[in-house]
């Protein structure tokens, strides 16, 4: 199933308090999670400084687990809202009509 995860900001939490450490942590975390095939895409959003991960697991619940292992998650810096996609269904409707 293909997830999005949209950071969310802690209300409180301060510049300061991202590290370079914690980032650097982040980042290999990351790309351990992206070389297990678990993050599929990231970005981040061009109008501020949120990430965007497109994750592909089982369930909702294996994605906060996935996420649950991020530095920055672990800390309680930041959150994620989780997105769980569908295939869109509308193309049917092209061949409705057809025999």
């Amino acid at each position: 199933m293909k997830i999005i995860a949209l950071e969310k900001e802690v209300p409180g939490i301060t510049d300061d308090r991202f590290t370079p450490e914690i980032l650097r942590t982040e980042a290999a975390q990351a790309w351990e999670l992206y070389q297990a095939g678990k993050i599929r895409e990231l970005y981040f959003r061009y109008d501020r400084q949120e990430a965007v991960l497109i994750l592909e697991c089982s369930d909702v619940e294996e994605a906060r687990s996935v996420l649950a292992t991020l530095p920055l998650v672990k800390e309680g810096l930041i959150t994620f809202e989780i997105i769980p996609l569908a295939a869109y269904p509308g193309f049917s409707r092209l061949f409705e009509n057809r025999k």
